[in-house]
């Protein structure tokens, strides 16, 4: 006997295009019962739920907030599949280090689409938090071939008002995706005497130039002062330093956990 999350992660196998054969030789189970699952379990996955972005007069998702947070991760850490009969895997990368963040991941996506199971696919020092869909596409239009940072990254409309209403969770998503907070380290001389002194900043690193800009543009409607650096040729950080900047910031995000 196998449980629901066994079942499921082996049809998850099977939508990416995996034929029966190599999924039963990796998971151990047979052809027959997975064949067997596809026909009682697959119907009930493609009936979870309606979709706000296709009804006839698109309506933005209900949990906007919760959608703002899986818009941020997604931009950082995040990518779409397809798979057979149309249904594509949203799977967001969260290092083994941060539970916090995987949980915080695997609700907001139930938030989202409810209807759907999220699950957690295991890697070597990281997860990926996945949820299969048609309609993944539908709340991530960003979504085309290639990598991220060579083609445009520009939001919709009514993303963009999501966005608006939600800046702190967009930030909290692509901050716990691609940045990070730490404490920097300095030395003054006090009266003859070496004093060391630290200090909070956080920072955000990405390749992509419209995500850094969509970063930025979002601090700036929120007050954070910031400034950018160079990481390397490829990528370039955003640094959040100053006093007021950084108390905001833990106020709303906080360090990953």
């Amino acid at each position: 006997m196998y449980d629901l999350e066994t079942r499921h992660q082996a049809l998850a196998l099977v939508r990416q295009g995996r034929s029966l054969n190599s999924v039963s030789k990796e998971t151990g189970i047979s052809r027959y019962a997975i064949r067997s699952w596809q026909s009682r379990i697959e119907p009930l996955s493609r009936a979870a739920g309606p979709c706000e972005r296709c009804d006839r007069a698109p309506q933005p998702p209900q949990d906007s907030a919760a959608y703002a947070y899986l818009l941020g991760l997604y931009l950082g850490d995040g990518c779409l599949s397809a798979g057979r009969r149309g249904v594509y895997a949203l799977r967001i990368a969260c290092a083994d280090a941060w539970p916090g963040l995987i949980d915080s991941c695997r609700e907001a996506m139930r938030s989202v689409r409810p209807g759907n199971r999220v699950w957690i696919e295991r890697k070597q020092g990281c997860v990926l938090v996945t949820s299969t869909s048609k309609h993944w596409p539908c709340y991530f239009p960003q979504h085309g071939p290639g990598k991220k940072h060579e083609r445009a990254i520009v939001l919709e409309p009514w993303q963009q008002q999501i966005v608006d209403a939600h800046p702190w969770e967009l930030l909290r998503g692509l901050i716990h995706s691609d940045g990070c907070r730490i404490t920097n380290w300095t030395t003054r001389i006090i009266d003859g005497k070496p004093k060391r002194y630290e200090y909070p900043r956080y920072f955000f690193t990405n390749t992509s130039t419209d995500i850094l800009k969509l970063f930025t543009d979002t601090l700036d409607g929120v007050g954070v002062e910031w400034k950018p650096t160079n990481q390397s040729r490829r990528a370039q950080s955003i640094s959040i330093a100053r006093r007021d900047s950084v108390a905001l910031m833990d106020a709303h995000i906080g360090p990953k956990h």
